[in-house]
Formats: structure tokens, C-alpha cells, sequence
């Protein structure tokens, strides 16, 4: 497939680029700064601003899946931040009409007993959290073919062992009641969602 990711330099997008191309997909990838972006077959870096519609439409056009790995912490208001970056996504694959696959938040998710994660956070993520919670719920209204996957609480570089579990809105977590996946393992996952859509207009998730 040809594939547009948007936040392709991020810890988790530079992840999803490395996994799509190993997979022998092109991807267009987008951000705030391409010479940051990996390089290689397969690959076309492109500057982009990821809160404008219209930076983001041309590439939209292109390709077959919208994949959003955006971070909302540019600000330093997440809930603005988070809302700019869902609205415009949003708006350009509306008008590409095309799917849209996006690396959402733990702090969008419950915990097993049915308490909202955010009710749990640090207060200084919580404003990150309830802006992708708003994006969240955007996407659920907007009429388009979406997925939102959250990772587990704790997202990081590790190793790829393709060993995994999914869920559904509800956090993952051992047996210790840890929440953690790689940002390989959850890019093998994500990729194997936009190959093989399984949650379409839902919310999944994650972790060990």
C-alpha cells in the first residue's frame, strides 16, 4: 500500500515508518521537520504542518491509509493542542475520503474495575490525556472509516518480539498489574491493523 504517516520522526511514528517499509509498503512520511526523518526505499520525507488541513490534503490524496502518529505537546496546552491536530487530520481525510489509523492515549482508556484512567493520571498529563479522549470522540462522529489504538501506560523503545496481547477499551496489563509494550511491538500490531482492518470504528489497545 501506499501509506501517508503523519509524525513519522516521533518515537512511536519513527517505529510505524520502519515496520510499514520492512513490510514492503511506501510511505509518505510527514513532519515538522523531515531532515529527521529516516531515509531509505520506500520512504519520502515531507514537511508538513499537522495542524493544517491543507498541508496535510495533498499527501491525503495519495495515499491509501492515513496513518496519525501525531504528539500533542507543541503548546504546552494539550486539549488545544490535541483538538487542532484531530481537527485537521480530520478535515483532510474527509476530503481524500480515506481510513484513518491513529496512535491514541492510554489515558483515553478504563481500568479493569470501569474507572476512566484520566481519573488516575499525574495532573500534568491529564490535559494530553482529555485532548486525545476529544479526538477520540471526534473520530467517532466523524462519519469517516477510523481506528483509534492506545498503547499500554508505559510505551517505549524495546524489542520486537511479535508477542503480544490486544484489548479493547480497557488497559492491559500483567499479572503484576504493569502496562507496558515496546514501540516496536506496537508498531507490528498497528501495522497488522492497517493491513487487515479488524476494529474499524473502534477503540483497541495493547500490552504485555
Amino acid at each position: 500500500m501506499k501509506l501517508f504517516l503523519i509524525g513519522a520522526s516521533g518515537m512511536i511514528g519513527s517505529r510505524i515508518l520502519a515496520e510499514a517499509v520492512s513490510r514492503g509498503h511506501e510511505v509518505i512520511a510527514g513532519g515538522r521537520s523531515p531532515e529527521k526523518i529516516a531515509t531509505g526505499a520506500g520512504i519520502t520525507p515531507v514537511a508538513i504542518d499537522a495542524t493544517d488541513a491543507a498541508s496535510l490534503a495533498p499527501y491525503a490524496a495519495q495515499a491509501d491509509v492515513i496513518l496519525s502518529a501525531t504528539s500533542p505537546r507543541f503548546s504546552g496546552d494539550g486539549v488545544a493542542d490535541a483538538t487542532a491536530l484531530g481537527k485537521a487530520l480530520i478535515a483532510a481525510a474527509t476530503e481524500a475520503g480515506k481510513r484513518v489509523v491513529v496512535v491514541g492515549g492510554a489515558g483515553t482508556l478504563n481500568l479493569p474495575d470501569g474507572t476512566p484512567v484520566l481519573n488516575v493520571l499525574p495532573p500534568e498529563i491529564v490535559p494530553e490525556a482529555t485532548g486525545m479522549k476529544a479526538v477520540r470522540d471526534m473520530l467517532a462522529e466523524s462519519g469517516l472509516d477510523w481506528v483509534f489504538f492506545a498503547p499500554a501506560a508505559m510505551i517505549q523503545p524495546g524489542a520486537r518480539t511479535g508477542s503480544f496481547r490486544l484489548g479493547g477499551a480497557v488497559l492491559v496489563s500483567d499479572a503484576e498489574g504493569n502496562s507496558a509494550i515496546s514501540a516496536e511491538d506496537y508498531a507490528v500490531a498497528f501495522m497488522e491493523e492497517v493491513e487487515t482492518p479488524k476494529h474499524t470504528g473502534q477503540v483497541f489497545t495493547i500490552g504485555y
